[in-house]
């Protein structure tokens, strides 16, 4: 019998998928080639908007034993540039220091747990669609099979097999630049107080991105582990090259970079540490998000550069627009074409962080004119109107999504972080993954409400400085809300449900 989902890929867009379509009751088998959850160091954490999404599903307290809200990230960098984000009203960034290593076995545990199957050194090796399901070859350790589906999602990285075999396109643009990074032993003596290096011959290179006129140096250390040190260059890559990143190759790039030998060693202890080098940097986006039934989320919906961070933000939010409409249309509660709004939703937003990524890309070039470029938006970046745009662009909080009907301040946004009157936060009514009606004003908006209890929560409640009622949906943002609650507001409201939730016959 064929599964409902098969998903590749078992990172953390793949299980954090599977963890969402079985909140909804539906069991996804994940498909990846690894023996086991990857152990290789990548990112290093989260950022933006993920993080109050991850709370509404009770994770942030989980992963980070913080029962407390997460708090405002007051600075960042962009290309390297400091930005202050102290005076942002309702200021949206968020950071959490996490490895990925640990993020996975985080995930990996939580989907254990609600029963997803993960059959470590599966891989998917081609696939064939149609329009009732999915057909994929796998390649395992006992042999080869083949397995059905219903639905496939594709979160095997940028290199997707799954979009590669659906013929989905990739276009986009590969940056003349070579990144190397390596973690490093380095003597005490030549660490600073505030977290930099003293670079003998040259002086202190600061914690973080350090732009050069003759290339970046990036330097900085997390989680206790050994000093992560690396160079980003523009050009091409030697053709005599060695295939893989040594340290010796390391240590010819900052030479060149910072014109003297900068003394460190090889890290010991157990490990792994990281040893990599991108020879182009390859900013692409998938032609569609979505073929029949085949979806694509993460990496293999979009690459590109990792400066600032925004990778695990953007993946991971395309898994939470996602899991809950792939569940509605599976359960039959919504209609297939709930499908198509993950696309016009999400693909705006990767446009956004390609945009900006390829933009700190081009801000690490050398020469003087980048160094005057640089000094300007040094400026800019301390005006408050320029410090409020870039922590809602950084933060991924700046894309209003569309969701019909009359407009309000809210809709299309993410629900402001707010408590009831009794105490409970609004991200604690989305632990569950469900629609929450949240009313306000005495009753009048859950009874409208009722046709669809079996995939909304309603919650009559009283709230400071709230409207009277908002439907929020299951990935935390605002599909309807009203300062008031006449029968104008009503018809709203069932359109809105009846859009994101199916026709209340359906539902009930």
């Amino acid at each position: 019998m064929p599964a409902d989902v098969l998903i590749s890929g078992a990172g953390p867009n793949g299980l954090m998928m599977a963890c969402e379509l079985a909140l909804a009751g539906i069991k996804p088998v994940i498909l990846d080639a690894l023996p086991g959850p990857g152990d290789e160091p990548k990112a290093n954490g989260l950022v933006g908007q993920v993080i109050r999404q991850l709370d509404m599903r009770g994770l942030y307290e989980a992963f980070t034993g913080d029962p407390n809200a997460p708090q405002p990230a007051y600075g960042w960098m962009f290309s390297g540039l400091p930005l202050n984000f102290g005076g942002v009203e309702s200021n949206p960034m968020r950071a959490v220091l996490m490895k990925q290593p640990r993020l996975v076995q985080l995930l990996y545990d939580r989907a254990q747990t609600l029963g997803v199957e993960v059959r470590w050194g599966h891989a998917v090796t081609a696939l064939s669609a149609g329009p009732d399901g999915v057909t994929v070859d796998v390649a395992a350790p006992d042999g080869a099979y083949v397995l059905e589906a219903d639905w496939l999602v594709g979160a095997d990285g940028g290199r997707s097999t799954v979009r590669k075999q659906s013929g989905i396109g990739f276009p986009g643009h590969t940056s003349p630049t070579v990144a190397r990074l390596a973690h490093v032993c380095i003597a005490d003596e030549l660490r600073t107080p505030d977290g930099g290096f003293d670079v003998p011959g040259f002086g202190r290179i600061p914690f973080g991105h350090n732009r050069y006129d003759t290339g970046m140096v990036i330097f900085f250390e997390a989680h206790g582990d050994p000093p992560m040190l690396g160079t980003l260059e523009f050009g091409s890559l030697p053709e005599d090259a060695p295939g893989e990143l040594t340290y010796d190759e390391l240590r010819q790039s900052l030479r060149r970079v910072l014109g003297v030998d900068v003394p460190f060693e090889v890290p010991t202890g157990p490990g792994p540490f990281a040893m990599r080098r991108i020879d182009g940097q390859n900013t692409r986006q998938a032609d569609a998000y979505r073929s029949g039934r085949i979806l694509l989320i993460g990496d293999a919906a979009h690459v590109h550069s990792a400066m600032g961070g925004p990778g695990l933000n953007l993946g991971l939010q395309d898994t939470l627009n996602l899991g809950w409409k792939l569940a509605a249309v599976i359960n039959g509660w919504a209609p297939a074409e709930l499908l198509d709004t993950y696309e016009s939703e999400r693909y705006p937003v990767g446009e956004r962080v390609m945009m900006h990524s390829l933009a700190q890309i081009a801000l690490t070039a050398p020469g003087p004119e980048v160094r005057a470029l640089r000094t300007l938006l040094g400026e800019l970046f301390e005006l408050p109107d320029t410090t409020a745009h870039m922590a809602g662009l950084l933060a991924g909080a700046d894309v209003r999504y569309d969701m019909g009907g009359t407009p309000h301040r809210l809709t299309g946004f993410m629900v402001p972080e707010a408590k009831l009157d009794d105490g409970r936060r609004l991200t604690d009514l989305l632990h569950h993954g469900r629609g929450v009606l949240l009313d306000l004003a005495g009753g009048g908006a859950a009874e409208v409400a009722v046709p669809w209890d079996r995939s909304v929560d309603m919650v009559v409640a009283a709230m400071a400085d709230g409207p009277a009622a908002m439907l929020i949906r299951p990935d935390g943002y605002v599909a309807w809300a009203a300062d008031a609650f006449a029968a104008a507001d009503a018809e709203d409201l069932r359109a809105a449900l009846e859009r994101w939730f199916g026709p209340a016959e359906i539902s009930a």
